[in-house]
């Protein structure tokens, strides 16, 4: 005779779920989807149906009298009036593990070549900083490769620096000789709001096949819904904490935060938050520190992160460049005035900083940065009266000096794309000039 064991039958159908709560699309304004009849939190994800088990994801991202309004993760094609939504009560997580080292992902950190992960390990998307009593200080330099960084803006493991340009100055070029010639064990590269065509050329070109190797590229291009370009930098930040926690010193480039901050005005203006400086929401003001103090120092391992900031107008006072400059722990300027004159990297010595240089730097390097700044500043003083003729020799030492030194300070500060300089080497070179 047949036995049924129905106690592993009760034990399985404990805590089952048998009813299964599902609401359908009212209506469709803009970006937003309005739905009626499920109950969700804000951050859940959920699915849409728009065929035969086929279906969308989208998120929750407020609500509107008694419906909950979607922003959708994807196309938005085939969402009509009743279809039936889902709420699968989970938020969204990244697959992370070393198998992700050398590949390129798409926004929500999913490979770009189709290929499968093995790994089953997740991470949150929207993950906690590190309790600030947990962080470890930092007092160990970074070494870039870059003399015009090491030399006059030394970074230290676990710094936050901001790269402040406009457009076509050099950025992406500058994070690429980063990330091939940097000290750190692994690079985490987000590339929102780029331009399609950008992506390979940065992969193949500015980062090289040497450069990948130990790299992860999340892409966010600018033709995808804005809640993608935001989740795309949260899911470069959540891998780069995964390595971060395997004890790993992981440098974390961002470019750029301003179509980070664009990407949050669209939701905030869809949803209907009211517009303040310059169009910008309140919540994209909220949601920078959000981003950005999640990277630096724990008290297993370190995030350096490099995140790049589009000046609109070469306006460094703008709303963005502005709240980045307050959070982050220092600015290099890349200047169109340099990069004109064909000098590359086309960093503005004299208006950027390092504000961890004092602490993580020896009193002779600190020395000789601030005198050779002396140097620059003196000969962009006096560059007007000295391209006309008008100064004389021996009216100004100050001015001497800075005539005899300019062209080693200006060759120092020029490195070509292929040029490596460890920090030794870079030390070196900067205490012998004068």
């Amino acid at each position: 005779m047949l036995e049924i064991d129905f106690n592993k039958l009760r034990d399985a159908m404990v805590g089952l779920d048998s009813i299964k709560l599902t609401g359908k699309v009212k209506k469709v304004v803009g970006l937003t989807i309005e739905v009626e009849g499920i109950r969700a939190f804000v951050g859940e994800v959920c699915k849409i149906y728009v065929g035969l088990n086929k279906f969308i994801y989208s998120e929750v991202v407020g609500f509107k009298d008694k419906g909950v309004l979607l922003m959708p993760l994807g196309d938005l094609t085939g969402v009509a009036p009743g279809c039936q939504v889902e709420a699968t009560g989970k938020t969204l997580n990244v697959k992370v593990g070393q198998e992700l080292l050398g590949k390129v992902l798409d926004g929500l950190g999913n490979p770009m070549n189709g290929e499968k992960f093995r790994t089953e390990t997740e991470y949150k998307l929207d993950n906690d900083p590190p309790n600030p009593l947990t962080r470890k200080r930092i007092d160990t330099i970074m070494s870039t490769g870059i003399r015009a960084i090491d030399g006059f803006l030394t970074v230290g493991v676990g710094q936050r620096v901001g790269i402040f340009a406009g457009s076509g100055v050099g950025k992406s070029t500058l994070l690429g000789m980063i990330a091939r010639y940097s000290d750190a064990d692994v690079n985490v590269i987000g590339l929102i709001g780029e331009r399609g065509r950008e992506v390979r050329e940065f992969i193949e070109q500015d980062l090289g096949e040497e450069g990948l190797k130990k790299s992860v590229v999340v892409v966010a291009t600018s033709d995808q819904p804005p809640l993608l370009r935001l989740k795309g930098a949260f899911t470069a930040t959540a891998i780069a904490e995964y390595f971060r926690d395997q004890g790993l010193n992981v440098m974390l480039m961002m470019d750029s935060v301003t179509r980070f901050a664009m990407a949050q005005r669209e939701v905030g203006l869809t949803i209907g938050e009211p517009p303040a400086t310059k169009g910008y929401t309140p919540s994209v003001f909220a949601m920078l520190p959000r981003l950005m103090e999640r990277s630096g120092n724990s008290d297993k391992g370190t995030i350096t992160a490099f995140y790049t900031v589009l000046v609109d107008g070469d306006d460094l006072n703008e709303p963005i460049a502005d709240a980045a400059r307050g959070i982050l722990d220092g600015h290099i300027v890349l200047s169109r005035k340099l990069a004109s004159k064909n000098h590359f990297p086309a960093i503005d010595v004299l208006g950027s900083i390092s504000r961890l240089m004092p602490q993580i730097a020896d009193e002779k390097l600190k020395q000789k940065a601030s005198e050779l700044r002396d140097i620059l500043a003196t000969y962009k003083d006096a560059e007007d009266l000295i391209n006309i003729g008008a100064y004389q020799k021996g009216s100004n030492p100050k001015i001497d000096r800075a005539i005899q030194l300019i062209d080693k300070v200006n060759s120092f500060l020029r490195q070509g794309m292929t040029e490596h300089n460890d920090f030794k080497s870079t030390y070196e070179r900067i205490i012998s000039i004068g």
